[in-house]
């Protein structure tokens, strides 16, 4: 058995206990290098965080051990990653993902985050949720002061 699939399986098991628990059935394992660095679970049930996803987790837990930048490291989750989960992915460094059930596969049980990835991925001005841009010349300003104090030397 692979790599990809033993931490896939482990992730699937680590959902599956979850469920048992009242939970969701969503787990993940981050790896760096073939370690195990963190497992976690979807803890919206406990939390009533709707962002505790298990990828998120588990990027925050791996974030307190190594840093911000996860470069290198592989996340392997029991259901696809939602927006949300993806996105932070990229914005970390994480280096790959693997996942088991696809939003396909998760569309008759109301577990399908796809119709989010489709209007986020719309210019904001069609995208369902209102949004609204202020321009406020401030923000420039800021943007500035913080490109000066962590320019590089």
């Amino acid at each position: 058995m692979t790599d990809d699939h033993q931490r896939l399986q482990r992730a699937i098991q680590l959902a599956q206990t979850n469920v048992a628990q009242g939970g969701r059935p969503f787990g993940a394992v981050l790896t760096r290098d073939g370690d195990v660095l963190v497992e976690a679970v979807n803890e919206i049930h406990l939390t009533q965080d709707p962002t505790a996803h298990a990828e998120l987790l588990a990027i925050r837990a791996a974030s307190r051990q190594l840093g911000t930048r996860l470069d290198g490291c592989v996340i392997y989750a029991s259901g696809q990653p939602c927006p949300m989960c993806l996105s932070a992915m990229y914005l970390c460094g994480v280096e790959r993902v693997v996942f088991a059930a696809s939003n396909e596969m998760a569309e008759p049980y109301g577990l399908s985050t796809a119709a989010i990835g489709q209007q986020v991925g719309l210019p904001v001005s069609e995208q369902r949720l209102p949004i609204q841009h202020l321009p406020d010349e401030a923000m420039t300003t800021l943007y500035h002061q913080w490109k000066t104090l962590h320019a590089p030397e």
